[in-house]
């Protein structure tokens, strides 16, 4: 498994590499670091908040797209599985800027021809076994909601789930 981004996950495995990259739109010094991989799973998000719908696009869309033909590129037999969000708009018309995007960042991913293509709408992933989140505001949000995740994820499980359950995990089975 290889997880690329802009700093190392923080996890040691063996079966892991931390593959260091600071430009999402340009994947061609890693194009040969893609291959051998049967399933692609694309995780990088921001917030809509405080971001006009040209940076928020730049990020949800661009950085995907620009992702997606590069993991194709490398194994046009490939899955792609790209973590969206609950709520996103995939007619492309609605009145929320940030699920107009991510619809439409979904009906192109469906569009560039992967054998399958999954576009996962969480609603809400509860950090746990030691995953933080990098933004403050975000971190605190979850700690708060800590007590009563196990609700939340009882009350809605086809939206809500935990770190854990989505790969990120110390569990020796993850492997």
């Amino acid at each position: 498994m290889t997880a690329i981004g802009r700093s190392p996950s923080g996890r040691i495995h063996p079966k892991l590499t931390d593959l260091p990259h600071q430009d999402f739109l340009h994947y061609e010094s890693l194009q040969p670091k893609l291959t051998g991989y049967d399933a692609y799973f694309f995780c990088l998000g921001v917030s809509s908040l405080g971001l006009d719908e040209a940076a928020y696009t730049r990020i949800t869309y661009d950085y995907t797209l620009a992702a997606a033909r590069a993991c194709l590129a490398a194994n046009p037999a490939g899955t792609f599985c790209y973590i969206s969000g609950a709520g996103t708009d995939s007619t492309e018309q609605g009145r929320s800027m940030w699920a107009r995007v991510k619809g439409r960042t979904e009906n192109d991913l469906l569009a560039l021809g992967f054998r399958r293509a999954y576009m996962l709408r969480p609603g809400f992933i509860q950090p746990v076994k030691g995953v933080r989140s990098k933004t403050g505001w975000y971190q605190a949000f979850y700690t708060v909601l800590t007590p009563v995740s196990p609700v939340i994820r009882a009350l809605f499980p086809g939206l809500a789930t935990t770190t854990s359950r989505g790969g990120a995990s110390d569990d020796p089975a993850w492997a």
